[in-house]
């Protein structure tokens, strides 16, 4: 609602997280209308296509207004995109007088990834949100950057929409943590995941791609063979040790390793997992 208005058009991936998971408030809340385009196995849209969907100046068109990025990719295991896939949408952004905003909420985790400087990947987006309660373990919040008009007409929105808050110090204290001590130590989270990968692909029952797995989420399937499905096997994790984990569907998890969940959490989990399903 603050590059983009009523009638206005948003190019975005077909699975991007703001596509599936956020009650489809582009369209009912901001009246803009998205352009879905389909991702590669790593999240990112192919760039010709971008390019394409972008509209022509015609009156019985919308405005192509927005280019929406993703950084990590979540639906795709949570995979760190490079500054090379950014740079391109940005010349194409550029060439078109459009907007580019990424989806950061896991940006420090793709830089930890990608062994970069934040700065570098966000230095090709006009706006990027990151959450301060995921990866970075403050119980609440999320940030908005951008220019300074940018941020004077995303304040007016927020306003209008109710999300001001009087008491935001006591959230901007536990962010201060976050971006002080919660951002060098995201490479543990990753080792962890891996550790869980590597676990998840030598049981029975289980299927993993380890490849995929660059940052602190880990995607994981069930056989055909297995005898439960995912919502009986949670239900029993949790009944037998208070392990929670989350499902994605009849036979899919994500697990997601982060502050609070070590190497003894790691083994826990899978030893419980295993045992449940030699059962």
């Amino acid at each position: 609602m603050s590059h983009a208005t009523r009638g206005d058009e948003f190019i975005v991936g077909n699975d991007s997280h703001v596509m599936l998971w956020e009650s489809g408030s582009i369209a009912s809340l901001g009246s803009v209308i998205p352009r879905t385009l389909p991702t590669d196995a790593y999240g990112r849209m192919e760039i010709g296509a971008v390019e394409e969907s972008i509209r022509s100046d015609n009156v019985h068109l919308p405005r192509s207004r927005v280019i929406h990025v993703e950084n990590s990719y979540g639906s795709k295991n949570g995979f760190p995109i490079g500054s090379k896939y950014f740079a391109e949408i940005r010349e194409v952004a550029n060439r078109h007088q459009l907007f580019v905003h990424m989806d950061g909420a896991r940006i420090f985790n793709a830089a930890a990834a990608l062994s970069l400087d934040p700065s570098e990947l966000t230095q090709y987006v006009d706006s990027v949100t990151f959450c301060l309660s995921k990866g970075l373990c403050a119980p609440v919040g999320s940030i908005l950057c951008g220019s300074t008009t940018f941020i004077e007409r995303a304040r007016r929105v927020r306003k209008s929409l109710g999300g001001g808050m009087r008491q935001a110090g006591v959230l901007a204290a536990a962010g201060l943590i976050s971006l002080g001590e919660m951002v060098d130590r995201l490479e543990e989270d990753h080792r962890h995941a891996r550790v869980l990968a590597d676990g998840l692909a030598q049981m029975p029952g289980i299927r993993v791609d380890e490849n995929k797995v660059k940052t602190n989420l880990v995607f994981f399937d069930l056989d055909d063979e297995a005898p439960f499905s995912t919502q009986e096997i949670a239900q029993r994790m949790r009944e037998r040790a208070n392990v929670w984990v989350g499902t994605m569907g009849p036979r899919n998890f994500r697990a997601v390793t982060h502050y609070w969940i070590g190497q003894a959490e790691v083994k826990l989990f899978l030893d419980l997992l295993d045992d449940i399903l030699q059962s």
